[in-house]
């Protein structure tokens, strides 16, 4: 008995100073993507960035041709033929969406469509890995990332979604499933997800989200509302933007690190560790190369 006491003091001696140790190795979100290696990062394609230029500057757009490839490429056709010059963001709801297009319906297309089969999420018949978050979801079984993307999936991991956090890229529809094809709209603020699997999500901001929050709410008499220059395929335009922006791989070690370090943070302003992150909650590391 004198034995097994003594080595349980020991073993508590002992371990306070590792579990000291272990607590200072903890790294910071900002130290993690600092330090990521550049194997941990990937360059997006600027065939699939859509660049739309609004009144007070532009905001850049990575296509999801993996969840939503009929979309992605509608898109990028709609840009080519010049579909949104003279089109406007029509309408904006506090804390919802801005949409924009053709608030008319009658402006017509050379060889997008107007309307395309839904893809409210792809169907695989075997499952597709993710980086799972643990813990539960109120809207879906699973939920994670996938290329640079917040999804969801179901159980089986057969069906793959691109989830309404704030920010995402999407096309809006009427009552027929099939009825979506030039009307998008981005997320303002909240996160939708009771909207996730009605409608298609394609895309999201990668950067001028601040132009999204900076249009008007009400159209002001002799001016035009919400005016779109022009949406383009940046690989496009490349002499006269060469814009490029790099997205941490989020199946990277460095991106595994990241959701621990949101769930528990480290910086001594916080008091609670939660050991708990939602999707839409979980920031993907995203900048500009140039």
């Amino acid at each position: 008995m004198k034995l097994s006491l003594l080595t349980l003091c020991l073993s508590v001696v002992l371990a306070a100073p590792i579990a000291a140790k272990e607590t200072s190795q903890k790294r910071s979100a900002g130290e993690i993507i600092k330090t990521a290696s550049s194997s941990e990062w990937r360059a997006v394609s600027a065939e699939n960035v859509i660049k739309l230029t609004l009144p007070t500057g532009a905001a850049y757009i990575e296509l999801n041709d993996k969840l939503a490839p009929i979309h992605a490429n509608n898109m990028r056709q709609l840009a080519k033929e010049g579909f949104y010059q003279g089109l406007s963001v029509y309408r904006f709801v506090e804390g919802f969406v801005a949409q924009g297009g053709d608030v008319r319906e009658n402006k017509p297309v050379k060889n997008a469509k107007k309307g395309l089969p839904a893809e409210f999420y792809l169907r695989t018949e075997t499952p597709v890995a993710i980086t799972e978050l643990q813990g539960p979801d109120g809207y879906a079984a699973k939920t994670g990332f996938l290329n640079g993307f917040a999804v969801a999936q179901n159980q089986g991991q057969t069906e793959t979604w691109q989830v309404h956090c704030p920010g995402i890229f999407a096309m809006a529809r009427d009552n027929d499933i099939n009825s979506g094809g030039t009307e998008f709209y981005v997320t303002i603020g909240n996160s939708q997800r009771y909207l996730d699997r009605n409608i298609t999500v394609f895309g999201r901001v990668l950067e001028g989200m601040e132009h999204f929050n900076l249009l008007q709410r009400k159209a002001t008499e002799g001016q035009p509302f919400n005016p779109i220059t022009d949406m383009q395929v940046l690989a496009d335009i490349k002499d006269i933007d060469n814009s490029e922006f790099r997205v941490m791989k989020t199946d990277s070690n460095a991106f595994k690190d990241l959701i621990e370090a949101r769930k528990n943070r480290v910086e001594a302003w916080f008091v609670e560790s939660p050991d708990h992150i939602d999707v839409c909650a979980m920031p993907i590391p995203t900048e500009r190369i140039k």
